[in-house]
């Protein structure tokens, strides 16, 4: 047993009984590489990453391979999940060196850490025209001993590389309405009208662009706009990449057809596509996207929910060492478990004799489930026979569970649900997020003050942890209750004292408190999950909204200014900043409702408001108070629950009624439509 068998992550504690002798990160290890004056290979995944797993197998566990390891390198193990900022820096030197990057990641460093050769998943033996990793650790080792000075100029050369692509400062760049035209005609033109999706296999949800395409759609109510929702949504929603019993989405895949999944679940994932399908609801109004919300938000609360109120990072994709094994069926099994509804499912979901998945690795064939139409609910035979498979696949070996509570990722998860919890007046899903929320402001932050990226280890938080609480914040005052926007500034003022870059625009991943890494990165493009700054500028711009404190808007703005040119030509990769631009360019919205929250009147003012999408728009109701200025200095009209809509400085009549707020609503966005055109 190596030196990971007391580390808190899943991932680590996976690799403790290999033969090679890892060390997590840490000074230890740098400290024995420089005595030995050997160079560290450092290995990167996450647990349920099943290449990383075909990669342990292969080579980690193999014993020669190991002691060659040994022999040759000091060896670190590093869960990107725990380790985003270390994840960061030396993907930036794969991405490189090789012009793609992924997970496992290979990397081989000086004794102070610097990058001077790096790749991805390299196979136990030579094939296919890739040496194998053995072998590339032969030749790594042969050109230290006998060409350092090389591979020292090429570490310095990275290094640099890297700090100067990252850190160069972008010209200042306006911010304007044709920026988000751009971007629009750029994801159109993306768009797959057969399959939806944005790009070609292998297929990721996108549900960011996915979001700020319903945005879009509230301004031009044009039929494109509508179609690449539905189009995309439907599609992921029939196909294997949604479990169709469990509820929930994988992470993508790996055909145009969203069939066959890369099977591993991530919380983030099903936050975003939580929110996304709720929009999708919202500005579409069929039903059946409530559905997938509904039962997105079980699975999450059924399977990756801790009893204090955290949530899990991950499932696997394996179990019992097969890819894909606990999701798939045989027909016998089908008719065996279905009994008379057996044809039903069989015909809905398209199975075969032979299976429309296969793992090359081990020649397991299966059926994944997936709905043969698109668009349409299960008939009632089928919803019989979707209880009783899940209670037997209830009975087989489930994946690994990744167990650990990470902050941003719960946030993100947070944000959605309490959005979804209002949007369809789910008590049960509220009280959900209010615990959740309790446990991260409580649990994963130290008496000084200072949050921390996972709840099992003592790692920072970084600045996308800090941003994503903000805007999961800003929501539940909108949704739940104002006085959660206390939280929310003191949330807000530690992002920018830990994490504003005040020179240049933008945040920092890491804390002027943290530690110090070869070089200090921004996180900028929305990616599997929104960027720090995307964040940050959305959730600063709202909260500026909210307590009408304008000191929040100028970080903002100058994290979007830094990415304003390359969001407009490749919207998929700042699609969260979108957003927030489209708050900057938008006359600002802002809405109160003053009245006792537990009046039928004051929830029928609400539910005017959450029963639709209103993009650029804040919130709050309760009664009069010093919470925030939307709510101070205001008051019932005739003892009845009054709205207030205002607009740019302007506001319209106070009103008392849904009818009456429905129409001033809908004169603003018919504003808004007038001016997009």
């Amino acid at each position: 047993m190596n030196a990971l068998a007391g580390e808190t992550s899943p991932y680590l504690r996976q690799h403790a009984d290999n033969p090679v002798d890892w060390y997590p990160w840490g000074a230890d290890a740098f400290a024995l590489a420089r005595a030995r004056d050997v160079p560290i290979f450092l290995s990167v995944g996450y647990s349920s990453c099943h290449w990383c797993h075909v990669m342990a197998h292969e080579s980690f566990e193999d014993p020669a391979t190991a002691e060659l390891m040994n022999q040759l390198f000091v060896n670190i193990k590093v869960d990107r999940e725990e380790r985003p900022d270390v994840d960061a820096v030396y993907m930036q030197s794969v991405q490189a060196l090789s012009g793609r990057g992924g997970w496992p990641m290979s990397v081989w460093c000086t004794p102070d850490g610097r990058p001077f050769y790096a790749g991805t998943y390299y196979p136990g033996t030579d094939r296919h025209g890739m040496p194998s990793f053995a072998t590339v650790c032969r030749a790594v080792a042969d050109a230290w001993q006998d060409r350092r000075a090389d591979v020292v100029e090429q570490s310095n050369k990275l290094t640099a590389a890297i700090a100067e692509d990252v850190l160069a400062a972008a010209p200042a760049s306006e911010l304007t309405h044709d920026l988000l035209q751009h971007a629009y005609a750029r994801v159109r033109a993306s768009f797959d009208p057969e399959f939806g999706g944005f790009s070609p296999a292998p297929k990721f949800p996108h549900a960011m662009t996915v979001d700020f395409l319903c945005r879009s759609y509230v301004r031009n109510r044009a039929d494109e706009t509508r179609q690449m929702i539905t189009t995309t949504l439907d599609a992921m929603a029939a196909g294997g990449i949604y479990d169709h019993l469990g509820g929930g989405f994988a992470r993508y895949s790996t055909d145009a057809r969203w069939l066959v999944p890369h099977f591993e679940k991530m919380l983030y994932d099903n936050a975003l596509l939580t929110r996304a399908y709720t929009h999708a609801f919202l500005v579409t109004g069929e039903a059946r996207f409530a559905t997938v919300v509904a039962d997105t938000i079980s699975y999450v609360r059924r399977d990756l929910r801790h009893p204090s109120g955290g949530f899990f990072a991950a499932e696997d994709a394996d179990s019992e060492g097969i890819e894909g094994k606990f999701y798939c069926w045989s027909i016998p099994e089908v008719r065996e478990v279905c009994g008379d509804d057996a044809d039903a499912v069989i015909d809905f979901y398209d199975l075969t004799d032979e299976g429309n998945f296969l793992d090359p690795h081990t020649g397991f064939r299966g059926n994944i489930l997936a709905a043969r139409n698109r668009g349409t609910l299960p008939p009632p035979a089928v919803e019989r026979a979707r209880r009783k498979l899940f209670a037997r696949r209830s009975s087989r070996v489930r994946p690994g569970l990744d167990d650990k509570v990470l902050l941003g990722w719960n946030a993100l998860m947070l944000d959605a649900l309490t959005e979804a919890a209002s949007v369809f007046e789910r008590a049960d899903w509220m009280e959900t997020a209010r615990a959740n929320a309790r446990f991260l402001l409580d649990a994963l932050r130290r008496a000084d003050g200072r949050f921390l990226r996972s709840w099992q280890a003592p790692h920072l938080a970084y600045a996308d942890d800090y941003a994503a609480l903000l805007e999961a914040l800003c929501t539940l005052a909108e949704h739940d209750d104002p006085a959660w926007l206390a939280d929310a500034r003191t949330v807000a003022d530690e992002l920018l004292r830990l994490f504003a870059d005040t020179d240049s625009g933008g945040f920092f991943t890491t804390g002027v408190d943290a530690e110090r890494l070869v070089v200090r990165l921004k996180d900028m493009f929305d990616d599997a999950t929104p960027s720090a700054g995307s964040l940050a500028a959305n959730g600063l711009l709202r909260l500026a909204a909210l307590t009408g404190d304008e000191r929040y808007e100028v970080p903002a703005l100058a994290a979007l200014r830094l990415v304003a040119s390359p969001m407009a030509a490749h919207p998929t990769s700042f699609a969260y900043a979108l957003g927030a631009l489209e708050r900057v360019i938008t006359p600002p919205l802002e809405i109160a409702i003053i009245g006792n929250p537990d009046d039928t009147r004051t929830h029928a003012l609400r539910r005017e408001l959450t029963k639709r999408l209103v993009p650029s728009a804040v919130m709050l109701a309760g009664p009069a108070s010093d919470a925030s200025p939307l709510l101070a200095g205001r008051a019932e009209r005739d003892g009845a629950p009054t709205a207030y809509v205002c607009a740019r400085y302007t506001c319209k009549t106070p009103v008392t009624t849904p009818e009456a707020l429905r129409v001033q609503i809908d004169e603003v966005l018919a504003a808004r439509q007038r001016a997009a055109t």
